[in-house]
């Protein structure tokens, strides 16, 4: 199974997120992870969404996506010309004996420790899917409470042209 990174530009309006998800299913396709934030431009906002499946299955999801009304672009966010990032938030129990050992590990992988309370700690940590499963694998032997994810971001490298103007002003 291939991955699909996109990044979609769509008009910030009322129920444009439950019509591209929405489109995925009605197809039966899963979406593995959704965020949506403003852009520099007012009323456009960007998706970035990540689906698996295989090659004819993720152009399906592409070109059905390309059909919707709000959506002004879709840019693919290939690996090798991309960067990604993840916020995660693991509260993990700590107590006296095991606290100075959870911040070695958190030292390491330059995360933060964002809340301590008397028996657990909360952990933040941004960067890639490799980065974070190396930290929870060495968190592996604690007690992780609980896991909250924001979602995969991305944007290509360099200054590709996504003048949403220019997009805007074809159709």
């Amino acid at each position: 199974m291939e991955e699909l990174i996109l990044s979609i530009l769509v008009h910030n309006s009322a129920g444009v997120l439950t019509r591209v998800s929405g489109l995925f299913s009605r197809r039966g396709y899963n979406i593995d992870s959704l965020t949506v934030g403003p852009t520099n431009t007012e009323g456009i906002s960007r998706m970035t969404v990540v689906a698996h499946g295989n090659q004819q299955i993720l152009e399906q999801i592409e070109k059905q996506l390309r059909k919707l009304e709000d959506v002004i672009e879709i840019f693919a966010l290939p690996s090798e010309i991309s960067v990604y990032r993840e916020l995660v938030m693991i509260k993990v129990e700590a107590d006296c004996s095991t606290r100075a050992d959870i911040v070695s590990i958190v030292d390491i992988f330059r995360a933060k420790i964002v809340d301590v309370s008397p028996d657990s700690m909360v952990i933040e940590v941004t960067g890639t899917h490799n980065k974070i499963n190396g930290l929870l694998a060495m968190l592996d032997g604690f007690n992780i409470v609980e896991i909250v994810c924001t979602g995969l971001a991305g944007i290509s490298r360099g200054l590709n042209n996504f003048e949403i103007n220019k997009k805007e002003n074809r159709g």
